[in-house]
C-alpha cells in the first residue's frame, strides 16, 4: 500500500495513536493530488496550496479505505505492471465536483479545464473541419485506402454530439461556438452535471443536454453521429481494474457511435500509436469472436486522423507530444 508505515519486528516503540487514513498516503499522491487539484486555466482558483494539499489527502484517504467490494475486482493486489490512481475512482471525482460547485457559488468560476483551454479550442476547431470534409464528401482515410468515410450529410452543424464524462461541459461549449446544435453531455458524477448545467445556463448554452450516465454501464439508447471523450479513457485506465474496464468502454463506445460516426478521443496518458494499437486489439479480439460466431460483422472502428498542430518535445531520441487527439470512425 502507498505510504504505510510499518515498525521494525524488533522495536520497542509503541505507537500512541491508531494510524490514521491520511497516514498511510506518501508527500508524493499528496503533491500529485494537489496539483491536480489546482485551476491551471484562465478560469481561475482561490485555493491555497496549504487548502489543495488538505482536500487531496482527504480524497486520497477516501479511496484507500474503500471496501474492497468497491472495487469489482476479485483480486487482492494491484498487478505489479498495472498503474492505478485515485483519477480512477468516482469517488474522487465527486469530491472534486463538490469543491468546484461550492467555489463556483462563492466566487463564480467554472473550475479547472483539464489539459488547458487552448487544446479545448484545437479539439473542437479540428473536430469541426473534420466533419466539415466528412460532409463534403473529400475527406480520405489517413491510413492509405483512399476510401470516402463516415456518412454524406450537408451540414455538421445537424450532426448529434455526445461527450462522455462531460465534467463541467466547457468543451461542449466550444463545440456550440463551433455551430454545432445538437449536444449531449453525459458525466457518472452527479456534482459535475450539476456544475455543466449551471454553467451553461450562465453563458447562454440553453441548448446543450446534461445528463448522469456511466460510459461503462450506458443507460443511452441512442446513437450520436460524433462522440467525444477527453480524459475519460485516461481516468478509467488508472482504476485497479483499468484493462476490464477499458474493454467495457470500447463495448459501450460499439454501441452508441453510430455506423459512419465519429470517436475523437484526447489523451495525456496514451500516445496516438497506443490508442490506434488499442483499436487494432480491439478490432482483431471483435474478428475473433466473430469467427466463433459465424459473424460477419466488420471490425467496429478504424483509424481516421489525428492533430498534428500540438507542440512537441524531445526525449530519449523520440519526439512526442503532452496531449494526443485522435479521431476514429465506426464501420
Amino acid at each position: 500500500m502507498v505510504g504505510m508505515r510499518v515498525l521494525p519486528e524488533d522495536s520497542d516503540v509503541t505507537p500512541s495513536r491508531t494510524l490514521a487514513a491520511t497516514d498511510l498516503i506518501s508527500d508524493d499522491d499528496r503533491s500529485v493530488a494537489a496539483d491536480s487539484w489546482s485551476i491551471k486555466s484562465e478560469y481561475g482558483s482561490t485555493l491555497d496550496d496549504e487548502q489543495r494539499h488538505a482536500d487531496a489527502t482527504e480524497a486520497l484517504a477516501a479511496v484507500n479505505c474503500r471496501a474492497a467490494s468497491d472495487y469489482s475486482s476479485d483480486k487482492e493486489e494491484q498487478d505489479g505492471e498495472g498503474v492505478s490512481s485515485m483519477l480512477g475512482f468516482q469517488s474522487y471525482w465527486d469530491s472534486a465536483y463538490a469543491d468546484e460547485l461550492a467555489n463556483y457559488h462563492e466566487h463564480g468560476h467554472a473550475g479547472e479545464v483539464w489539459f488547458g483551454a487552448d487544446v479545448m479550442e484545437i479539439v473542437a476547431s479540428w473536430t469541426k473541419a473534420l466533419c466539415t470534409g466528412i460532409c463534403q464528401n473529400h475527406l480520405s482515410n489517413h491510413v492509405g485506402d483512399g476510401e470516402p468515410v463516415g456518412l454524406p450529410q450537408k451540414d455538421s452543424a445537424d450532426w448529434s454530439v455526445l461527450d462522455i464524462g462531460t465534467g463541467n461541459g466547457l468543451l461542449l461549449q466550444e463545440f456550440a461556438k463551433q455551430g454545432f446544435s445538437n449536444l449531449t453531455g453525459t458525466d457518472y458524477s452527479e456534482g459535475a452535471i450539476d456544475l455543466a448545467r449551471r454553467l451553461a445556463d450562465r453563458d447562454n448554452f440553453t441548448n446543450i443536454k446534461f445528463l448522469v450516465d456511466d460510459i461503462l454501464e450506458t443507460k443511452l439508447d441512442t446513437m450520436f453521429r460524433l462522440v467525444l471523450d477527453k480524459g475519460t479513457l485516461d481516468a478509467i485506465g488508472l482504476h485497479p481494474d483499468g484493462p476490464i474496464k477499458r474493454i467495457m468502454y470500447w463495448d459501450s463506445l460499439s454501441r452508441i457511435v453510430a455506423p459512419g460516426g465519429l470517436l475523437v478521443i484526447t489523451s495525456c496518458n496514451s500516445t496516438k500509436d497506443e490508442l490506434v494499437e488499442e483499436v487494432e486489439t480491439l478490432n482483431q479480439r471483435r474478428i475473433a469472436v466473430g469467427n466463433q460466431e459465424a459473424s460477419t460483422d466488420s471490425p467496429p472502428f478504424r483509424y481516421l486522423d489525428h492533430v498534428r498542430t500540438y507542440p512537441t518535445f524531445t526525449f530519449g531520441g523520440s519526439v512526442g507530444s503532452r496531449v494526443a487527439t485522435v479521431a476514429f470512425i465506426r464501420n
